[in-house]
């Protein structure tokens, strides 16, 4: 009886001690403690499909779902819904960034929507066909420094083992409104494992062959969900919800860090912005939970 309780808890030691080296605190890097958020909250079911937001004051901030055309304006304070308007007919919407009064929302297939000023009472609706070459598209946010919107491809950009490796994230200039002709940032996913290999990022692994031997390498798809640049650092925060990843690149493109994200706190990671004291908000979708909104204080 003795050795079997002792087996016990050397195995809840054992659990307690993955989890802790799973999902290590890197706030010193991030400006984030990830493994804890400084305010939770339980998003209504109306925003269960919720996949973009973007912050209007210290208390506020919009979002979509992706499922209608509705623009949801939310207080943060009270926790709720405080205005909504329907912008489109129903589709796949994913990601949306203010750029002044003006708001724009992304649809998967590239198409970006400008609601030109969203505090008058009846909305201007103008639409772009960016001619991005991915179908599937979701991060979304503003680059003030350039005057563009940044758009994310979710996977390929094209067929061919030339795009295996290459996630990109292309520019709407907002002067032009035009999509640039080149990807603005052009992400080497085996550079990334690398990167991930030398910090010796604790990310699931896969095994491949290679001249004959077996080799692990961390297994990444680099699927973005959701983009946003940091209002002090200006460095590029990257999610990947299906498999739970936080990213950050400088803008130059190179990589700065890896996190793998706990899945019980981010199940669906799907839209990220930050506040003017520079706090991070992420939303989760709800899927087979409720939808949560997450606030990371910003720890200077």
């Amino acid at each position: 009886m003795l050795n079997f309780v002792t087996n016990i808890y050397i195995l809840l030691f054992l659990i307690v001690s993955y989890c802790t080296t799973t999902y290590t605190s890197n706030e010193k890097t991030t400006g984030y403690n990830l493994k804890k958020p400084d305010a939770s909250f339980v998003l209504p079911d109306t925003l269960r499909e919720i996949s973009g937001l973007t912050v209007i004051d210290s208390i506020t901030f919009a979002c979509i779902q992706d499922e209608n055309g509705i623009l949801f304006i939310y207080n943060i304070v009270k926790n709720d819904i405080i205005k909504q308007y329907t912008f489109n007919i129903n589709g796949d919407y994913e990601g949306i960034s203010r750029v002044n009064n003006s708001m724009y929302i992304l649809r998967s297939d590239g198409t970006l929507f400008e609601i030109s000023n969203y505090l008058a009472p009846d909305l201007k609706l103008t639409s772009y066909v960016t001619g991005i070459p991915a179908n599937n598209n979701e991060g979304l946010c503003y680059d003030p420094n350039n005057n563009r919107l940044l758009i994310a491809c979710k996977g390929k950009i094209g067929k061919g083992p030339e795009y295996k490796n290459k996630r990109v994230i292309y520019g709407f200039d907002l002067t032009s409104k035009t999509l640039t002709k080149e990807p603005v940032f052009d992400f080497d996913l085996q550079k990334i494992k690398k990167f991930a290999i030398e910090k010796k990022v604790n990310l699931p692994t896969k095994t491949r062959k290679r001249k004959g031997q077996k080799i692990k390498e961390p297994f990444i798809k680099f699927r973005t969900s959701a983009i946003g640049i940091h209002p002090l650092t200006k460095k590029l925060y990257l999610l990947s919800a299906s498999e739970h990843l936080f990213f950050i690149f400088n803008m130059n493109g190179d990589i700065e860090h890896i996190e793998l994200l706990n899945s019980a706190i981010f199940n669906k990671a799907e839209g990220i912005t930050f506040l003017e004291n520079c706090d991070m908000l992420i939303t989760n979708e709800g899927e087979d939970n409720k939808p949560t909104l997450l606030r990371f204080n910003y720890k200077k």
